[in-house]
């Protein structure tokens, strides 16, 4: 009896220390260098949720990129929301600080992107809640930049930094 004690009490141990020092491990990884999330809702499609309500893409989101606040026009970001600091949500990097951009139904027809702001949209123009909406957002809203899609299995590919043809800028930083 005492022998199967000391088994017990030596696995208990052992699960403990493995325990403290796991879970502080995985939460550091998954606040500071990636984890996954589900797209829900229909503004990133046709690139995010193509099926529409019947599937919802789950993408890796890389905390580590977005770090230093290093984005480029065509990235998809997770952000929080400027509306709701509870929610997170998912779009595409349209404009960088210093650019001019043509709205889509914001109460300025031009917007000068502010210093330490990116203008945002989702790529299903009329079903998104964006930048059009709400204006530039501050770089320090961004959560995270979504990298690849990981379910489901048939969709997984690397999401590309492009920007849709018809949303090139009026007149970019760098000119």
């Amino acid at each position: 009896m005492a022998q199967s004690q000391g088994w017990v009490r030596r696995y208990f141990k052992a699960f403990c220390k493995g325990f403290f020092v796991a879970v502080p491990v995985a939460v550091t990884f998954l606040d500071r260098v990636a984890c996954v999330a589900r797209v829900e809702g229909a503004s990133m499609q046709p690139s995010l949720n193509p099926g529409g309500s019947q599937s919802s893409d789950v993408v890796l989101l890389n905390h580590w990129k977005v770090r230093n606040f290093e984005v480029q026009r065509g990235d998809i970001v997770s952000l929080v929301s400027p509306k709701n600091p509870e929610q997170k949500i998912i779009k595409r990097v349209i404009a960088l600080e210093g650019d001019i951009v043509k709205t889509m139904g914001h109460k300025n027809r031009y917007v000068k992107v502010p210093r330490g702001h990116i203008w945002v949209e989702g790529d299903h123009h009329g079903h998104s809640f964006d930048s059009n909406s709400f204006g530039p957002v501050s770089l320090g809203l961004l959560h995270a930049h979504a990298t690849h899609i990981l379910w489901p299995p048939e969709r997984w590919q690397k999401l590309e930094s492009v920007l849709p043809p018809e949303r090139l800028l009026v007149q970019s930083a760098a000119e």
